[in-house]
């Protein structure tokens, strides 16, 4: 191909790659509305512990019902927590850069993200947040019937083996892309 026609189609064809690269700003709302739900997540704990600090004034609370109240606000921060990381990874992965780079707040795991990384991530805060919630079922489990049980069960560890399944997938992928 003579240089001529060669310079021509790359400048013919850079606004297109151009454009596709820009529209990695589409998500750019979508990270905005998750940081509303983190606020609804800050709101929703601030009820919770109104609410159990109401119960507890009344001394009308068996230990229990504050493992149950307790076990639920965990459950709100492990949400947050996970909303962060995708906010805050997806967003430096996918959208730009944060330039977090010697800020003092700047998140340990930031630093060596990518979207595997956040795969993993993600995958651990979701059996965390699972755990918590199937512990909330075993400490009430005289409320639930023998079904329930075992379905949650079941989900919880199917989340379990997803999880390590995508660990171990990006443990392949991270190795077969290190120089030898």
């Amino acid at each position: 191909m003579n240089p001529d026609k060669e310079t021509f189609l790359d400048k013919k064809l850079r606004p297109l790659p151009r454009w596709i690269f820009m529209s990695r700003w589409l998500q750019a709302p979508l990270y905005l509305g998750l940081i509303v739900a983190q606020g609804v997540y800050v709101w929703q704990f601030w009820i919770e512990l109104v609410h159990l600090i109401t119960m507890m004034a009344d001394k009308s609370m068996t230990e229990t019902a504050l493992m149950l109240v307790v076990l639920g606000l965990i459950d709100v921060v492990m949400i947050s927590n996970l909303l962060v990381m995708v906010i805050v990874g997806g967003w430096e992965t996918f959208v730009s850069r944060l330039e977090l780079e010697n800020h003092p707040d700047q998140p340990e795991w930031l630093s060596h993200v990518n979207a595997g990384v956040l795969k993993v991530k993600l995958a651990t805060a979701i059996i965390g947040i699972s755990s918590i919630h199937l512990l909330k079922t075993f400490i009430n489990a005289a409320s639930y019937d023998e079904k329930t049980l075992m379905w949650q069960t079941l989900i919880h560890i199917t989340f379990v083996l997803s999880a390590v399944a995508i660990a171990y997938t990006e443990k392949i992928v991270t190795a077969a892309h290190k120089p030898h």
